[in-house]
């Protein structure tokens, strides 16, 4: 290519650049231009007329409001474009809209990042001065070893949640706050203070969503914790009621908790796990018998037992047990507990047992001992209500130490994952003398018959295990697809052929025969998380039997009534509603305190302060009154609203005025005038309930239908309209095949 014609590329690219860059600020200058004469004009500010019948031409569109530890993502935009469109399509059609936004600043995850960057002070100094960490991949001599572990990695790239989002790929939170767009340290330190984190960003999401053009009626934001008193008093009359329904709790409840944040930890509090809750099991208690305890803890008192302790999820198959499994290579400990004897499993299940009440000190145990579980094999054990008196621990090569207790008992009439390992241990002497196991340990146990299923006999895993042609314990997805069937067609149409419950249905007799587990103390309920669970302080959560403050979500009479607001909700989808059908089905307790983060305090209990899950159900309904209460930008309400009144004057009374239809003005103690009043109450009259609103489907299990059971709860009775009348649940956005 000569000089000339690369002087005539290079200038006929400038002068495209130099188009599309005209093209492109001559838009800006028109979008620009457009919403100066929005803001001129208060397009979007709209007010409740003063007379309106009961057909009023309305529509309220609200948004989840975002957390303000970041500027918005794309997931925010996916979600609020409906709003958008919805909202501007509703205005052309010449209804009364009203669009406003706020900002959620309760719980964790502002107060860890900012201790995290204190601690990042402490250790690295300031400017932090981090460690330079070599990528395992590119170091020569690892090439081979890293080669699998890599592609691993990349194939899990493009299954990110929104944990990753929440995360991102730096380690360190001064980092993170670097890649938001905080650029000097010194700006970053300032966001050691965690009130700072409030001041900072809800103004600059505020500017990023007018420059979208957003339809929003901005004097009614604001954002949540006690920093705002009048939101602060709104939730505190909400909990009023809540409580004085019988709606909240206390006691000792199972819940996911995080050790390091010495508190629960539900979803908002949460790196990764969002929806992950406890999972229940029956830790069967395995017997070592008395003359074959292991040498290291000969010396301890063993009066009460020593147990290898496996969590089953199916009690009723106990009377099949053939041996037991462990792993050769993991490790497992003894630890003492208060009223069980000794228990031999991992320091994952320890840590979860600990926090469970088994041991005297809570939060704590004791190591008597650790062994590979190598050291275990051969021993002999009696197994609760298993019909073979004595049976022995043998070799597994697929139990996970992350999961349950690292000690698996086997049942290979109807788990095909057992029967497959027993055969493999039956079939190959050299896998035998390499774990030093005697023939009389595994040849003569052979599956029991111990529960019928139509069309699968009485032995259902060995006729899955020649259905499926499955050849050993590593065929993992063969293994899978039989477990499954197995425990669907086991629970549902099963019968019991042994035991106290025979001839009963597996269904009608799994509870049953775990109560008399437990009753003969064979057995005990053990709880963990259902998958792992990290905390936004970067802790592995464990399940804890805690003394909290509870939203009872699992009574009877309010499902029922959350779900005659579902019944007349518009969902959009069947499968939207099928969602939320399902998170009834199981839905229960849900912890909402906490010890530590920003927030409301408990009006009863001011030691606890109320959680972001349950601060943020009914809050559109302040959304009516916001405006009038504080001044427009006084995002904090430090600024009082043209109504003039203060927050001390926000009494349970008032607000019951407010939203309440039926109560009288007579009943008041108060300064403030009637007609001052009857403006917010009219406000609130006309605009609610909420017409549309946008939001994710991860938040169907538990925000969108937290709300559903809150609405039904303050506002009962279905004549005075207060009810939401549609939700819609977006799916996941996609870019560049991430989510």
């Amino acid at each position: 290519m000569t000089d000339e014609t690369i002087s005539s590329v290079s200038l006929s690219t400038n002068t495209e650049e130099k188009r599309s860059t005209v093209k492109l600020d001559t838009i800006r200058k028109i979008e620009s231009d457009i919403q100066k004469q929005w803001s001129d004009k208060k397009c979007f500010q709209v007010d409740a007329p003063t007379e309106w019948t009961d057909n009023k031409d309305k529509y309220f569109v609200t948004f989840p409001y975002p957390y303000v530890n970041g500027r918005l993502h794309l997931g925010h935009t996916f979600s609020l474009s409906k709003c958008e469109f919805a909202v501007g399509y509703q205005r052309l059609r010449g209804k009364h809209c009203l669009f406003p936004f706020a900002f959620h600043a309760t719980g964790m995850p502002i107060p860890a990042g900012a201790d995290k960057l204190k601690r990042e002070m402490e250790e690295f100094g300031y400017p932090p001065k981090f460690p330079v960490e070599e990528d395992e991949n590119t170091k020569e001599d690892e090439q081979t070893s890293t080669t699998n572990e890599a592609k691993i990695e990349n194939k899990a790239k493009g299954k990110k949640s929104k944990a990753a989002a929440k995360t991102g790929s730096e380690k360190y939170q001064w980092e993170i706050m670097r890649s938001i767009g905080i650029e000097t340290d010194e700006e970053i330190k300032e966001f050691t203070n965690a009130q700072h984190w409030l001041q900072y960003f809800p103004p600059h999401v505020k500017s990023d969503l007018q420059k979208m053009g957003l339809k929003v009626d901005w004097r009614r934001s604001f954002i949540t914790t006690d920093i705002n008193p009048y939101y602060d008093s709104f939730i505190q009359w909400q909990f009023h009621h809540l409580k004085q329904n019988g709606k909240i709790q206390f006691g000792k409840r199972y819940t996911i908790y995080s050790p390091k944040d010495n508190q629960p930890c539900m979803d908002h509090d949460r790196s990764s796990g969002e929806g992950v809750g406890p999972q229940e099991y029956t830790l069967a208690k395995l017997r070592i018998q008395d003359g074959s305890i292991p040498e290291k803890l000969k010396n301890q008192n063993t009066s009460n037992g020593v147990y290898l302790v496996a969590a089953t999820l199916r009690s009723e198959t106990m009377y099949g047990q053939t041996n037991c499994w462990v792993h050769p290579d993991i490790r497992y400990i003894a630890i003492e507990t208060k009223d069980h004897g000794i228990f031999i499993c991992t320091r994952h299940a320890a840590r979860n047992l600990c926090y469970q009440n088994f041991t005297s000190e809570h939060g704590k145990f004791t190591v008597l001992a650790e062994f590979l579980g190598s050291e275990l094999f051969g021993l002999p054990i009696k197994a609760p209500f298993a019909i073979n008196e004595i049976i022995y621990v043998l070799p597994m090569l697929t139990i996970k130490e992350d999961k349950g207790t690292g000690i698996v008992t086997s049942v290979p009439s109807d788990s095909a994952d057992d029967y497959a390992a027993l055969i493999d241990l039956k079939n190959k002497k050299q896998l035998r003398e390499k774990y030093s196991i005697s023939d009389s340990m595994v040849l003569p146990f052979d599956p029991i018959p111990i529960i019928y299923i139509e069309g699968y006999g009485d032995l259902s895993a060995p006729f899955m295990y020649k259905k499926l042609n499955i050849q050993s314990q590593n065929d993992h997805d063969k293994l899978a697809a039989a477990k499954d069937e197995i425990y669907k067609k086991g629970f549902y149409e099963g019968v019991l052929l042994k035991g106290k419950y025979e001839q009963k249905k597996v269904f009608d007799a799994k509870k049953l025969i775990r109560d008399d587990l437990i009753a003969e103390k064979l057995a005990c309920i053990y709880y963990e998380p259902e998958n792992k669970i990290k905390s936004r302080s970067g802790d592995e959560c464990v399940v804890a039997l805690c003394d909290q403050w509870f939203i009872d979500y699992g009574n009877k009479e309010w499902k029922d009534d959350a779900r005659r607001v579902l019944q007349q909700l518009n969902v959009f989808s069947d499968d939207t509603r099928q969602n939320f059908e399902g998170v009834f089905d199981w839905l229960h307790e849900h912890a909402c305190s906490r010890s530590y983060g920003l927030g409301t305090k408990l009006p009863w209990d001011k030691q606890y302060l109320i959680e972001s899950l349950s601060d943020s159900t009914i809050y559109m309904a302040y959304y009516t009154v916001a405006h009038l209460l504080q001044q427009q930008d006084s995002f904090d309400g430090k600024k009082i609203g043209s109504a003039n009144i203060d927050p001390s004057e926000m009494t349970i009374d008032i607000w019951d005025y407010i939203f309440f239809v039926n109560k009288s003005y007579s009943s008041l103690k108060t300064n403030i005038s009637k007609e001052t009043l009857d403006l917010l109450r009219n406000e609130f009259q006309y605009w609610y309930p909420v017409d549309l609103r946008s939001s994710g489907k991860d938040l169907i299990p538990n925000h969108l239908t937290y709300s559903l059971y809150n609405h039904v709860a303050i506002w009962p009775n279905q004549e005075e309209n207060r009810w939401p009348k549609a939700f819609r649940a977006n799916g996941h956005l996609f870019l560049n095949g991430e989510k």
